[in-house]
C-alpha cells in the first residue's frame, strides 16, 4: 500500500496531463467553443478593467505617493491589521479593482522592499478581493435584476475581507521575521526615495509599466482560457452532474449543488447558475454567490499563485483567508437578508 501512495504522488501530475490531452481529443468540438468564450471574455472585460489599474500601480509605486500614504496611516494600520502603513495602496486597490489586483499589489511592495515576507502573507490573505463594480453591476443589476442584493453582497464581502484582515493580523506573530527589507517611513523631505520623477524619466518609466502589466495580464488570460475548457470537459463528460446526483440523498439540491462546485471551479460561471435559481431557492443563491465571491475560486487562486510563487510569499495564508472569507460572506449575507 505504501508503495502504491508513493507512486500516485510521483506520477499524480503525469496521470493528470494524459487525462486531461486525451480529453481534450474527445472534447474537441465543445473545448473549441469553451475557449473563444474564454478569450473573448478576457478581450473584452477582463483586460480593459485590469489594465489601467496595473499600470497605475506600477506608476504609484514608482512616487512617493506610498511613503507618504505610510508616513500618516500606519498609527492606524499597524494596531488593527499588524502591516505597515504603506499596504493600505493594497487593501485600497484590492477591494476596488477586482481579482488579482490585490496579489499584484503586495508583490510589488515586497519586491520594492517596503514590506516583509511575514508582512506580505498576512496582507495577501485579505488584499485580493472582488471589485464593486463587478458584484453591483454584474452580480446584483444583470444577474439578479436588484440592486439591493448587489449592496447586501458588497457590503458583507467588504466585511468578510477586514474581518479576515483584522484576524490574520496574528499570523507567525511569534516567529522572527529575518527578512531583508527596509521601510521608507517616516516620511523624510531629504530621503532620495521621496523624489519626485523627472520628466526625462517619465517615458522609460511608463514603458517599464506597460510593459510589466502585458505580463501580468497574458498570465491572466491563459489561466482564464483555461478553466473554460476545464469546464466545458466537465459539463460535457458528466463529472460534476453524477457528483451532484449521487449527493443529492444527503438532502442537497442538485441545480444548487452545481452552482457551487462550478463557482468552486471558477467564480463567474458559478455566480451566474447560482443566479438562475434565485426565484426557486432566494436565500440559498444569494448566500452561496456570496461564498462564492468571498472564495473566488481555484482559477484566481492558481492566478494568484502564479503572481505570488516569483517573490516566494505562502499560498496558505491566501487559501485559508478566502476559504474563511467565504463562510464569514455567508454569515454576514445571512444577517443582512
Amino acid at each position: 500500500m505504501n508503495f502504491l501512495v508513493i507512486n500516485l504522488k510521483k506520477y499524480l501530475f503525469t496521470c493528470v496531463f494524459i487525462i486531461f490531452t486525451i480529453c481534450l481529443i474527445l472534447f474537441s468540438g465543445t473545448n473549441l467553443v469553451a475557449a473563444r468564450n474564454g478569450l473573448a471574455l478576457f478581450a473584452t472585460s477582463v483586460l480593459p478593467t485590469l489594465f489601467p489599474f496595473f499600470v497605475a500601480t506600477e506608476l504609484l509605486l514608482k512616487t512617493n505617493f506610498i511613503n507618504i500614504l505610510g508616513r500618516f496611516l500606519n498609527k492606524f494600520v499597524k494596531p488593527i491589521f499588524n502591516i505597515p502603513g504603506e499596504s493600505v495602496i493594497a487593501i485600497i486597490l484590492g477591494t476596488i479593482s477586482g481579482y488579482p489586483i490585490g496579489a499584484k499589489v503586495v508583490c510589488d511592495l515586497k519586491r520594492e522592499k517596503r514590506i516583509s515576507k511575514t508582512e506580505a502573507e498576512r496582507l495577501i490573505s485579505f488584499t485580493n478581493n472582488s471589485g464593486p463594480l463587478f458584484i453591483l453591476a454584474t452580480v446584483g443589476i444583470a444577474l439578479y435584476n436588484d440592486k439591493k442584493i448587489g449592496t447586501i453582497l458588497l457590503v458583507s464581502h467588504i466585511l468578510a475581507s477586514l474581518s479576515v484582515g483584522i484576524l490574520f493580523r496574528f499570523w507567525k506573530k511569534n516567529i522572527p521575521d529575518f527578512s531583508n527589507y527596509t521601510l521608507s517611513y517616516p516620511y523624510k523631505e531629504n530621503n532620495e526615495e521621496n523624489k519626485l520623477i523627472k520628466i526625462s524619466e517619465f517615458g522609460e518609466i511608463l514603458g517599464e509599466a506597460i510593459k510589466k502589466s502585458i505580463l501580468t495580464l497574458l498570465n491572466i488570460g491563459g489561466f482564464i482560457v483555461l478553466f473554460s475548457v476545464i469546464i466545458s470537459i466537465l459539463e460535457a463528460s458528466g463529472i460534476v452532474t453524477n457528483i451532484t446526483h449521487s449527493l443529492s440523498f444527503l438532502g442537497f439540491n442538485e441545480e444548487i449543488l452545481n452552482s457551487f462546485f462550478y463557482g468552486i471551479m471558477e467564480l463567474t460561471n458559478g455566480v451566474n447558475l447560482s443566479s438562475k435559481y434565485f426565484y426557486v431557492y432566494p436565500k440559498m443563491s444569494i448566500m452561496i454567490t456570496s461564498f462564492i465571491l468571498g472564495f473566488g475560486g481555484i482559477s484566481v487562486l492558481l492566478q494568484v499563485y502564479s503572481i505570488i510563487a516569483k517573490e516566494k510569499i505562502s499560498i496558505k495564508p491566501y487559501f485559508y483567508g478566502k476559504l474563511l472569507q467565504g463562510i464569514l460572506s455567508v454569515i454576514y449575507t445571512f444577517i443582512l437578508i
